[in-house]
């Protein structure tokens, strides 16, 4: 079964066990999938799927630093809901570990030597990391490991 399929599937459960704010998270992810594909003119494979909901739940944590900062914690209570609600469709997150040994084997095979080529280094991270872990911090890590 395709992620999408999946979103699908999932939607219709939410609005058989009526589960209002389930519902409304996966409507919104189904209406971000649907202006991608509409605005590419493609359909969307499980990769891009996954980098929309990447970019859902990236919005909603920089939503929830904005909201905690003004004191609107009920709001970045909401948002924390909806990371919640997403999260599930991604894949297992890499740990630390696995994360810096992805970036020294991907320094090793581009033959990055400094910061200028962090660019390289994650040209070939990005497709075998994209869903399994946070780019910020695979990009945090490639930028220790260069300039060290």
């Amino acid at each position: 079964m395709s992620l999408k399929d999946q979103i699908t599937a999932d939607m219709k459960d939410a609005m058989r066990a009526r589960e209002s704010e389930r519902l409304g998270v996966i409507r919104l992810l189904q209406a971000a999938i649907k202006q991608r594909e509409v605005d590419e003119r493609i359909e969307l494979d499980d990769t891009a799927v996954l980098a929309v909901i990447e970019k859902m739940i990236k919005q909603r944590r920089e939503s929830i630093q904005q909201y905690t900062a003004a004191g609107r914690h009920e709001l970045a209570d909401q948002e924390a809901a909806e990371i919640a609600i997403l999260e599930p469709y991604l894949p297992e997150q890499l740990g630390a570990d696995e994360i810096a040994e992805a970036v020294k084997a991907a320094i090793g095979e581009t033959g990055a030597a400094d910061m200028k080529d962090m660019g390289k280094v994650m040209a070939v991270l990005k497709p075998k990391l994209q869903g399994k872990a946070d780019m910020g911090q695979v990009s945090a890590q490639v930028k220790a490991q260069l300039s060290s």
